[in-house]
């Protein structure tokens, strides 16, 4: 899709009641559905935001910014994910948590952001986080600087996501799970799963009927 037209139409979906958990849960993990309000607000989760950016890349197509992260000691290691992170106390409120994380993550400068709207809240188990995401767009490709918490870009173009031929199911096995089938996401061999497939199933579905 080109990006003039994705930015003049992008406005209307402020006015689309959110699909919400149900489209989420098209790609859910077996395990996120043992999860309702009452049980999560018992575990106590720590808060956290997260930035679904889409931007025009050089051939002024429209693009969805995810990451790569490190690896790490942790749960989340090598995982794609968006960027994102936990809450700080400096932070006025969830949506400025999610541009403060992406640019100490990606290095993309906040003020450039239009940010669209806020999504449902994602809970993710494994790690104890309750997450806001949130759809902005920015009217330029990005220079991309990366911190070490990224390995790598990856920038997914507007009709792979729309595409239902790119979702899928894996086995995962990793520290919490052992051969456990899980819906996801397949954009040319790169695998997204879990929070980050539930957010983009509704970003997704927002978006569906945006064609030119």
């Amino acid at each position: 899709m080109e990006f003039e037209f994705f930015l003049n139409n992008i406005e209307s979906i402020k006015d689309i009641k959110l699909p919400g958990i149900e489209a989420q849960f098209k790609l859910a993990p077996k395990m996120r559905l043992e999860y309702n309000a009452k049980k999560i607000k018992a575990h106590k989760p720590k808060i956290a935001a997260v930035l679904a950016l889409f931007y025009p890349n050089q051939n002024n197509q429209v693009s969805l910014l995810l990451t790569k992260r490190a690896n790490y000691n942790g749960t989340h290691s090598g995982q794609i994910s968006f960027p994102g992170g936990k809450i700080e106390i400096s932070d006025l409120n969830l949506k400025k948590t999610a541009l403060r994380e992406t640019f100490e993550e990606v290095g993309v400068l906040q003020e450039k952001i239009n940010i669209v709207r806020e999504c449902t809240e994602v809970y993710i188990p494994p790690s104890n986080f309750l997450v806001t995401p949130f759809i902005g767009v920015i009217n330029h490709e990005p220079i991309f600087k990366l911190n070490s918490e990224v390995a790598e870009i990856i920038g997914v173009p507007f009709h792979d996501l729309l595409d239902d031929n790119n979702i899928e199911s894996i086995s995962i096995t990793n520290s919490y799970m052992k051969e456990t089938r899980v819906p996801c996401f397949n954009f040319h061999d790169s695998i997204i799963w879990g929070a980050t497939a539930m957010i983009l199933s509704e970003v997704k579905e927002l978006l569906k009927n945006m064609k030119p």
